[in-house]
């Protein structure tokens, strides 16, 4: 199993269908678990997809819509009934205080476990304590206030072997130097710099339900795995205009102009049981790594950029 993967619990817009659970989209990466708009089914989904209350570090919601935030209730409430030992942050638009307050409280259940609730009023860097990246959250275009998120790793440096072979460094001395920046070798003081090269950190990014805005923009830029809703096609972009949605070209497009690496399109209307379509106009705009999401797929993170 990939320790940086998008495991995809749903893939359906405002009605399920057949194939389509309600959204949900779980990040793992590394030790953490990010939940990802939870609708209605999820905590089913998980059970089917493997995943359990206990992965669970953090849960976004980009804004409070049935499909994207009904289920809610049921992983809290499991969160409880597991006993999850850690706390579990949750982040979510801090208009939407009364909705998170309902859904956190639907129904009587004993707790247990801890939810620290991080109502985002403003875009910007978000409050991640222990996390081993930056949680973003960038504004959205939508009928309701609508927040996407960003997460990025820091850049790092990568040893280069022969270098660090030419030099005589081995064993001891290679973790000495990566943990002081320099040191002394045969007279002369080696740093860091000298053996090594940046390391460019990971990027993820999660667009949900919006119209083309400066902050898809944002959000997408240099991500080298995006999440976009592509609820539309070209021939409805009038009603993707209309109740703030993008169509696949447009999200195709977007990923394109911002250097995305892996794009993952999802967040279907039922009015397409065939997402044929949705692949032919995303490829005609974007030719990196391409997935139409499928309830239950599994997607990771892809290599570092060489």
């Amino acid at each position: 199993m990939s320790a940086r993967e998008l495991v995809v619990l749903g893939t359906a817009s405002q009605v399920p269908t057949r194939h389509r659970n309600h959204n949900g989209y779980l990040l793992r990466w590394d030790g953490e678990g990010l939940l990802f708009d939870p609708g209605e089914g999820t905590q089913r989904q998980m059970l089917h997809a493997g995943v359990s209350a206990t992965d669970l570090t953090r849960i976004c919601v980009t804004h409070f819509h049935g499909d994207h935030s009904l289920g809610l209730a049921g992983v809290v409430q499991r969160i409880n009934l597991d006993r999850v030992p850690h706390p579990v942050h949750a982040y979510y638009p801090a208009s939407g205080q009364v909705f998170f307050d309902r859904l956190r409280a639907a129904t009587a259940f004993h707790e247990t476990a801890e939810l620290r609730p991080h109502p985002i009023g403003e875009p910007g860097v978000l409050e991640a304590t222990g996390a081993p990246f930056t949680l973003e959250a960038v504004r959205l275009s939508h009928p309701v206030e609508a927040f996407g998120y960003r997460l990025t790793e820091p850049d790092g440096q990568r040893l280069l072997p022969a270098k660090l072979a030419a030099l005589g460094l081995r064993g001891p001395a290679v973790g000495r130097l990566q943990r002081e920046g320099r040191i002394e070798l045969d007279g002369r003081t080696v740093t860091l710099a000298e053996v090594s090269e940046a390391r460019r950190g990971q990027r993820f990014a999660f667009v949900m339900d919006t119209r083309l805005c400066p902050g898809v923009e944002q959000l997408a830029e240099g991500a080298d795995l995006l999440v976009i809703e592509a609820t539309f096609l070209e021939a409805d972009a009038h009603l993707a205009a209309e109740h703030g949605h993008l169509t696949a070209a447009q999200a195709a497009r977007a990923a394109a102009a911002a250097g995305v690496r892996t794009l993952v399109l999802t967040h279907f209307s039922q009015r397409y049981p065939d997402l044929s379509g949705h692949l032919a106009e995303a490829r005609a705009q974007f030719d990196g790594e391409l997935v139409v999401a499928e309830d239950l797929a599994r997607i990771p993170v892809p290599p570092r950029r060489p």
